[in-house]
């Protein structure tokens, strides 16, 4: 994805060109969205359920009553923290820890971005209004451009590491029980 910034004048305020055009691409854009959105919250949910599962086996009332109000940020690092304490207790470092971790985070970031862009101020280019940035500089509008391939590539990343997930907790319930060790 490419990003621009467009330094903010008096207003926010975004150059659409061709707006044909712009609602030529936002309807090629739009499915994507909704895997996007379908897919990070069973991604979501799948780690309110290893969560849970942090708690008791037995039932998930515990985890869930922990896990109510928060953000998906709080649950992954939630997730780490839990991990880690596994890690410092058996004294070894599970396989595939990190990279889940830093999929989780992106995967959320990347969920973000999609979901709380501003879609009607997409141009024809497919440069859409992300956010307004403040810095010693001053203030810029960011744009990023979404486009097809890189839909499907944040829809594989999600998909990818709800997979992971659930191999690395697999993993990990069998360091527990003795089944295999932590690090090879």
């Amino acid at each position: 994805m490419k990003n621009k910034f467009i330094e903010f004048q008096q207003h926010l305020y975004h150059d659409i060109e061709d707006e044909e055009k712009a609602e030529e691409y936002l309807d090629r854009t739009i499915p994507y969205i909704g895997l996007i959105v379908m897919y990070f919250n069973s991604l979501e949910s799948d780690l309110d359920s290893v969560l849970c599962e942090n708690f008791t086996d037995r039932t998930d009332s515990p985890g869930l009553i922990v896990l109510n109000k928060l953000n998906y940020s709080s649950k992954v690092d939630l997730l780490k923290r839990f991990c880690d304490d596994f890690q410092l207790g058996i004294g070894q470092f599970l396989n595939g820890y990190e990279q889940i971790i830093t999929n989780l985070n992106e995967c959320g970031r990347l969920r973000n971005m999609v979901v709380h862009a501003d879609w009607q101020a997409t141009d024809s280019d497919g440069y859409t209004y992300i956010k307004l940035k403040m810095s010693k500089k001053g203030m810029q509008q960011e744009y990023v451009q979404f486009t097809e391939e890189s839909m499907e590539k944040i829809t594989s990343l999600i998909i990818k590491t709800r997979h992971e997930l659930y191999e690395f907790w697999e993993h990990r319930n069998d360091v527990l029980y003795g089944r295999e060790p932590a690090s090879q």
